[in-house]
């Protein structure tokens, strides 16, 4: 049921209308950008000098982390989802390609409304474990930056201080959770039930804890191992530059305001992380550009192919 007054269903449509003009924009200025200053055409040109063996092993292994994703989500919703892997995979990869294609974060909201419509899991249960997950994506990206370039910018025992430090955030997230939620107790009332729902919705035991971070980190080593490579393919750089560059486009991915599939700030946070080791912004931001086609290509592709996992429980 609908509680939303008309005025306040108004300002919420103005708001996302806003989002995807502000995106259509950036699309838009990006396109002209790399036309004036690179051209279309000779940006796309090393595709067609790229070995296919390289290329197709590198699209595998995208899909094993899609893989990975998804066996997040089933391990942390077994008991709603036990024996049915498969289409838990169909939402993981719907979620994902709405998340990559739609301006300013919108394709998030796809994954209650998918748990709900394929698992019956209602969005008091599904998105605070989509916070808690983004929250373990964004704490892994940092803690291997840091390991892998670190050391190239901060003294050792800074870089081991700060991984230390990082290092212990989730477990003293998961260790300060517990105790609010045995605070509240029975007590009555609307406030209390969600907020009860929300921290029951979070781990609860310290296998399941340990379980969503493995899979997290898994996801993140060859996901960023893949990236860093196909940034390798199409510019002269080292594996840490190259590294740094896909974990810097990555990050974008947290700013409020960004392009329709992430076109333009994607870029920019890939040229950011590759310019510091001395390759021109041009190199840099041609091989983002075919990073970002790459991966959006393995997004639609997946996309597509998730429309013959079965869409039903039984």
């Amino acid at each position: 049921m609908n509680t939303q007054t008309p005025l306040q269903q108004s300002t919420l449509d103005r708001k996302a209308l806003l989002k995807y003009v502000f995106g259509t924009l950036i699309l838009l200025a990006f396109a002209i950008f790399v036309e004036y200053f690179i051209g279309w055409v000779e940006l796309l040109t090393p595709w067609k000098d790229l070995d296919p063996l390289p290329l197709a092993t590198a699209v595998t292994l995208v899909f094993v982390t899609y893989c990975l994703r998804a066996l997040r989500i089933y391990d942390f919703f077994y008991s709603e989802m036990k024996g049915r892997f498969a289409l838990c995979l169909r939402l993981s990869l719907q979620h994902n390609m709405l998340n990559n294609l739609l301006p300013m974060r919108t394709g998030e909201l796809s994954f209650p409304v998918l748990m709900s419509r394929y698992f019956s899991i209602t969005a008091v249960r599904s998105i605070p474990a989509l916070l808690w997950f983004r929250l373990l994506d964004l704490h892994t990206l940092v803690i291997l930056a840091l390991l892998v370039v670190g050391k190239d910018f901060l003294p050792s025992w800074a870089v081991s201080v700060s991984t230390l430090l990082w290092l212990s955030l989730p477990w003293l997230a998961f260790r300060l959770y517990r105790p609010w939620l045995h605070a509240i107790g029975d007590r009555q009332g609307k406030l209390w039930s969600i907020l009860r729902m929300i921290l029951e919705s979070l781990p609860q035991d310290n296998a399941k804890f340990w379980r969503s971070w493995m899979w997290t980190v898994l996801n993140w080593v060859l996901k960023l191992t893949v990236f860093a490579w196909v940034l390798m393919l199409f510019s002269n750089t080292s594996f840490v530059a190259a590294w740094l560059g896909a974990t810097a486009g990555d990050l974008t991915s947290v700013l409020p305001i960004h392009g329709i599939a992430g076109a333009g700030t994607f870029e920019a946070g890939v040229v950011a992380g590759l310019v510091p080791f001395g390759i021109s912004a041009a190199s840099a931001l041609t091989a983002a550009i075919n990073l970002h086609l790459f991966l959006l290509s393995c997004t639609v592709i997946s996309g597509i192919l998730s429309r013959a996992l079965p869409k039903k429980l039984s």
